[in-house]
């Protein structure tokens, strides 16, 4: 089996990002962001997609968290993109509901070649969190970059924790749903024959 992985390095005056992935890992992950919640998410999305992850990221965090989770979003897309190659085999699509607690939260993937990110918010949090928003960067930042399709949909839940921990969780396993091999596909699943 051929392995699927890939390294993607990105430096820009606000943030330095290096992150290597391997498809066809166990979900082993080393990851040093300098943002402990995001390590934290990233964890858990290496381990619950069984994807082999390594994110060395640092940032403008003095600023904000913005940037940084960004590029590491951009950086995750190109990596993933690079690793999946010629997509011939792919299942291409993923969808997962994840629980947790109060909390339901649902991720769908097209591996399309089409870069189109949707996130519908539903629950009434007390007020819109900051970090809610640096989040959906990291997702469009994904998206953008991985040419896939993702819809992200937040059912309920009042704990920001809670939603992003579901979010990332589905998030690996609607991904790993989407990358993994048919053995019954030999092509590339389109009747275009192509995925852009």
């Amino acid at each position: 089996m051929i392995r699927r992985s890939s390294i993607v390095e990105r430096e820009t005056k606000e943030t330095k990002v290096k992150i290597r992935i391997d498809l066809e890992g166990e979900g082993y992950s080393e990851i040093n962001t300098s943002y402990p919640f995001l390590d934290h998410m990233l964890s858990l999305f290496s381990y619950h997609g069984f994807f082999d992850l390594e994110v060395l990221a640092k940032g403008d965090i003095e600023v904000d968290y913005h940037h940084l989770v960004e590029d590491v979003g951009i950086c995750l897309g190109k990596a993933l993109r690079k690793a999946l190659g010629n997509k011939k085999g792919i299942r291409r699509y993923g969808n997962c509901f994840i629980p947790m607690d109060e909390t339901l939260t649902q991720v769908v993937i097209d591996i399309s070649g089409r870069p189109l990110f949707i996130f519908n918010s539903f629950p009434k949090l007390k007020k819109e969190s900051p970090e809610l928003e640096v989040f959906k960067e990291f997702f469009r930042g994904f998206s953008s970059h991985s040419g896939i399709t993702l819809h992200i949909n937040l059912y309920y839940g009042d704990n920001f924790h809670h939603l992003m921990e579901a979010v990332f969780k589905a998030f690996a396993l609607s991904l790993d749903e989407a990358t993994s091999l048919d053995e019954r596909r030999k092509e590339i699943p389109s009747t275009k024959k192509r995925i852009d």
